[in-house]
């Protein structure tokens, strides 16, 4: 209000000095220009208040475009329930969920199921309680239907050096044939076979990391 006071003040100064001087003074233009100054001046007066009221705060420089980024979420671990682990009442990708469910339930922080067109062999990756990174393959096989070396070594060429796995495991309901048993022994990779499985969802035996995580754990 004291700046449109002075406009308006000044600008009645100004044309009582015009008219005391004969007009020699360009009236018109100046006084335009005072009263648009003085129109400027009343609208920012009446609009500073309404943005306090609505913000709360003085105005300021606008902010970010754009919602803010959502906060990150933790993966959601598999459920642990006894449907969950019944492997036998599913098909092959029900097999990679079970599998989940059981690193989930012995303490895996993270497991994720990545089975699929070009998983390079990875099926299930899960992450012990103490860090060390699991690379499973899941082979749901009927009766007969064994696990061979071929198997194993297409599993052998990338779970270590694509998938940087610190413990690499293949699960199978059947069995393994005995050269894929003696690849997976030179490789460091742990077979699971349809007996092991079953003692490993009875909880009768540890995982089946555990011996291989504590080999890699002696190794640093």
């Amino acid at each position: 209000m004291g700046l449109v006071g002075i406009c308006l003040g000044g600008t009645a100064v100004f044309v009582k000095a015009a008219v005391e001087t004969d007009g020699d003074a360009p009236v018109l233009p100046i006084a335009t220009v005072l009263l648009l100054a003085a129109g400027v001046a009343l609208a920012r007066w009446s609009i500073t208040p309404s943005l306090r009221r609505t913000t709360g705060r003085r105005p300021g420089p606008p902010g970010p475009m754009g919602p803010p980024a959502p906060e990150p979420q933790n993966a959601r671990l598999p459920e642990v329930d006894s449907d969950a682990l019944d492997h036998t009442a599913v098909d092959a990708d029900g097999f990679e969920h079970t599998v989940a469910a059981l690193c989930a339930r012995d303490g895996c922080p993270q497991v994720e199921v990545v089975g699929g067109a070009g998983d390079l062999g990875a099926d299930v990756i899960a992450t012990t309680a103490d860090g060390l990174r699991v690379v499973i393959q899941c082979k749901h096989y009927g009766e007969g239907h064994r696990v061979g070396s071929q198997d194993l070594q297409r599993f052998g060429g990338t779970c270590f050096a694509v998938h940087e796995a610190d413990v690499a495991v293949v699960v199978t309901t059947s069995d393994f044939t005995a050269p894929a048993t003696e690849y997976a022994a030179a490789c460091d990779i742990v077979c699971v076979d349809g007996e092991g499985l079953a003692a490993w969802t009875e909880s009768l035996t540890p995982p089946p990391w555990d011996a291989a995580a504590a080999a890699v754990r002696a190794e640093e």
